[in-house]
């Protein structure tokens, strides 16, 4: 079986939400300052040694947040029926980053998105 190899960028952004049915304090809008890390697998390195670039990953990461950054989540489309929970956006993410990055040689392997460094969420497809 051939191995893979699998990169991945951490990055953040700043955004409020608040919870829909939640029962307790995180019904009120609060904020965080969110943890993203999106890994990607590649199934071969090019001719210097990549298997995809990170500054690409990051830039694409970059866009995709451009509209989540310093907003209010529960605003966002994507939001609208479903809570804005850390799963919800690991989910929307994935989807996302998937549809700009995926290749014959790469692939979105999983997102995980945190509220804080020590709780968060993971998400793939298998």
């Amino acid at each position: 079986m051939p191995g893979f190899f699998e990169m991945y960028v951490k990055t953040r952004f700043s955004a409020a939400h608040s919870l829909r049915g939640y029962p307790g304090n995180c019904a009120r809008i609060h904020g965080h300052n969110w943890i993203i890390k999106v890994f990607v697998k590649c199934r071969k390195l090019n001719d210097i040694g990549i298997g995809i670039d990170f500054r690409d990953i990051k830039q694409t990461i970059n866009d995709v947040l451009e509209d989540l950054d310093h907003s209010n989540l529960n605003d966002f489309p994507a939001f609208k029926d479903v809570n804005p929970t850390s799963e919800n956006i690991a989910r929307f993410l994935y989807k996302e980053l998937s549809e700009k990055l995926n290749s014959e040689n790469s692939k979105v392997s999983k997102v995980m998105v945190s509220e804080t460094d020590s709780t968060g969420a993971f998400y793939w497809e298998e």
